[in-house]
């Protein structure tokens, strides 16, 4: 399976906490990146993709018009007869009706709104220019012009941020009928505001890990699968496009910043959006040429994420030879036996305390 990824690296504003590449009140390069996407395209002619996501950023921000643009030329160039899955990200401020009939007509049928919190008092404290009660009505307009399949994020462990303001937006979004939820907890990364800013009420690692688990209850009982470390669906709702990541699939990422992992070799756009307008076919780095080994070790590691599936000995084995995944098995074995794995059979998966604290179980198994 291969996914497609376009990265529109506009934003109205830059919120407090991300570090994803973007450029603020870039408005009038907009044109000119649609047609550098197509130019990059060009690339990967004839090329099948089975998911589609247009991610950023706010693609919102392209308005109707460009959007329809791009999927238009990108349907030209790669062969999207057989998508099962196109999602388009939204911000609350920017998801016009106008927008979503364009989205809708594009193909993009899947919708995920940046929503992150419904308390205006932790809106305002990250820096999110839209308001609680805009995120409903985006909510609201998606569900009632024709998307069947919206996903919302949350952020959980804001500044200040309590069960009861958590669960009032969990219970909202959940009777407005979203069918997918990604509950991120905040991270404080290096060089963003909230990293250098830091505020008096942000909460510990322990209880933001005990606002994760209510959060996860209560999704639970509605219903809700927790299929992936920060992700729950309900069946059948999964995002296609990030399991495809999830199990080690190849993908195309265009844009600045886009990464892709094709035939093996992995690699990433430079994050210049000036100057992928000038070169948009000049601009990968970090380029790698994963061996067999690496890449056993990475999908072992990716598969763990998916906390139902897990990773199998055996499909491990199969792709990539005994030779090359033994040194993998005895690392999921040493982890099964100190209690951060269990196993089934020849299936490792991890145990619900280290859903959290997964990174060192992750970084165990790419050495």
């Amino acid at each position: 399976m291969s996914g497609l990824y376009i990265h529109c690296p506009f934003c109205a504003s830059k919120c407090y906490y991300c570090d994803f590449y973007s450029e603020v009140e870039a408005y009038h390069l907009m044109d000119a990146f649609v047609d550098a996407v197509t130019v990059e395209a060009q690339l990967h002619r004839g090329m099948a993709v089975e998911t589609v996501y247009l991610g950023g950023g706010t693609p919102s921000l392209l308005g109707p018009q460009r959007l329809e643009k791009l999927m238009r030329s990108l349907a030209d160039i790669l062969n999207l007869g057989h998508i099962s899955e196109a999602t388009i990200e939204v911000n609350p401020e920017s998801a016009s009706i106008e927008v979503l009939h364009a989205a809708l007509t594009s193909g993009l049928r899947r919708i995920s709104i940046g929503v992150q919190s419904l308390s205006d008092r932790e809106l305002q404290g990250i820096g999110r220019i839209h308001t609680a009660e805009q995120a409903v009505a985006a909510v609201s307009r998606a569900k009632e012009n024709g998307f069947r399949n919206v996903s919302a994020d949350l952020i959980v462990g804001l500044p200040g941020q309590d069960w009861p303001s958590l669960k009032g937006s969990l219970t909202v979004l959940l009777d407005l009928g979203v069918n997918h939820l990604s509950l991120y907890c905040l991270s404080l990364e290096p060089a963003t505001k909230l990293a250098l800013n830091q505020p008096v009420d942000l909460l510990s690692d322990d209880r933001q890990a005990d606002l994760f688990d209510k959060a996860r209850s209560l999704l639970l009982k509605k219903g809700f699968n927790h299929y992936e470390i920060s992700n729950f669906a309900l069946e059948g709702f999964e995002c296609q496009h990030n399991l495809n990541y999830w199990r080690g699939g190849e993908y195309l990422g265009l844009g600045p910043a886009g990464a892709s992992h094709l035939f093996g070799r992995r690699y990433r756009n430079r994050c210049v959006l000036r100057d992928y307008l000038e070169d948009p076919l000049g601009q990968p780095e970090e380029v790698e040429q994963l061996g067999p080994r690496n890449k056993a070790a990475e999908e072992a590691m990716l598969r763990l994420r998916l906390l139902s599936e897990g990773v199998a000995s055996g499909t491990l084995t199969a792709r990539y030879g005994e030779d090359n995944v033994c040194g993998i098995i005895q690392t999921l074995d040493s982890l099964t036996e100190r209690e951060l794995l269990t196993k089934d059979h020849s299936v490792y998966r991890l145990v619900p305390s280290a859903v959290l604290v997964s990174n060192p179980i992750f970084a165990a198994l790419l050495e």
